[in-house]
């Protein structure tokens, strides 16, 4: 039976496809304003060879939505513009050659400019992701229903019905919130309703360590129930953490594998050599490696091959001396102080054979 990422309509940003397939599509937001053109090309880059497929950007006023022109012709992935309260910027945007436009109707006031839009986008084929958000929802809705999944639906029906009389369907849905349990909810319920992708997120998350967490916890369960088509971390700061956060998540449920992924044993009692620097050191040496490689480290023979059959490498040490093993299997032997330049030149070698079977 077909997920339901894959029984989503696929829409198409330029040449990336969200929705219709098991594919989630990486996203982040420039930090940078937008009109400084030098530092918006270098973030979006930088995003880009982290491992971003589509980049948004904020268009605040006429000087931002000037630069997009110059960003497009020069990003190596297609652009986003986020619009919001301004429809003229929406307009200009489109002109500009941006991909796709994030909008919230519902800061659009003039229905007249909605259908300005909609039928600038309709002629150009861009998509409009129509973005519902827990902390503005419309004031009957909070009113009836509180801030509640049923609100979130409610909203994004509206706003979809409008696009949809005017003949547009070239849409991506997200319902953000905060909390993670009202996202759940709502996505859960517009997995059963709508047939358009969607964008899913938990907004305002927070800083690394907590915004990482409420996105895990609550994107989790998502994912594990193959809802989401596209998706973003939001952390607060550089938005390079929120592409290594987002390949992890995704990782860890089969929807990227194109990562090396260090497991490690949880330290307890039973240690017998400084495992946590090891760690540290084969995550630094491997976090510009982008090619699919698990590699186990742990600290005694108990946690050793068997624990960890299905790492391709890995090193268990203790004791003066150490194993390396790969799919379970003993290869080596080494005095423990070589551990670690072992298994280095066997990640080498790994990454080579892949860059020469690509």
């Amino acid at each position: 039976m077909k997920t339901i990422r894959e029984q989503t309509v696929p829409i198409f940003v330029k040449d990336i496809q969200i929705g219709g397939n098991n594919k989630v599509v990486i996203q982040s937001m420039t930090t940078t304003k937008t009109n400084d053109l030098e530092s918006t090309i270098k973030q979006i880059k930088q995003l880009v060879e982290e491992g971003c497929e589509l980049v948004r950007v904020a268009v605040l006023d006429d000087n931002d939505a000037n630069a997009l022109k110059y960003i497009v012709d020069n990003s190596p992935c297609p652009i986003i513009a986020d619009i919001h309260f301004n429809p003229m910027l929406a307009i200009k945007a489109i002109d500009n050659g941006v991909a796709k436009i994030r909008l919230n109707p519902g800061n659009i006031k003039n229905k007249e400019d909605l259908q300005k839009i909609i039928t600038k986008a309709n002629s150009k084929n861009i998509p409009i992701r129509v973005g519902v958000n827990s902390g503005s929802l419309p004031i009957d809705l909070v009113k009836k229903f509180g801030v509640s999944a049923k609100s979130m639906i409610i909203a994004a029906k509206r706003y979809i019905d409008v696009f949809e009389l005017h003949g547009f369907k070239n849409i991506v849905i997200s319902l953000k919130a905060t909390d993670p349990l009202l996202a759940i909810e709502s996505y859960k319920l517009a997995s059963k309703i709508f047939k358009y992708p969607l964008h899913i997120g938990i907004t305002e998350a927070g800083s690394l360590f907590n915004g990482t967490i409420k996105s895990s916890a609550g994107l989790g369960v998502l994912l594990y129930n193959g809802i989401g088509n596209t998706i973003r971390i939001s952390l607060t700061g550089n938005p390079i953490s929120e592409i290594k956060v987002c390949k992890k998540l995704l990782n860890t449920f089969g929807l990227y594998d194109n990562l090396v992924d260090v497991i490690s044993c949880p330290t307890c009692g039973r240690l017998n050599f400084k495992l946590e620097p090891v760690v540290q050191e084969i995550e630094d040496y491997t976090k510009e490696m982008k090619f699919p490689l698990k590699i186990a480290i742990l600290g005694c023979a108990v946690n050793g091959p068997g624990e960890a059959k299905e790492a391709d490498i890995g090193i268990a040490g203790g004791n003066g001396s150490g194993i390396i093993f790969e799919k379970g299997k003993v290869i080596k032997t080494v005095n423990e102080d070589e551990l670690v330049s072992e298994l280095k030149k066997i990640i080498d070698l790994k990454y080579k054979e892949f860059k020469k079977g690509k």
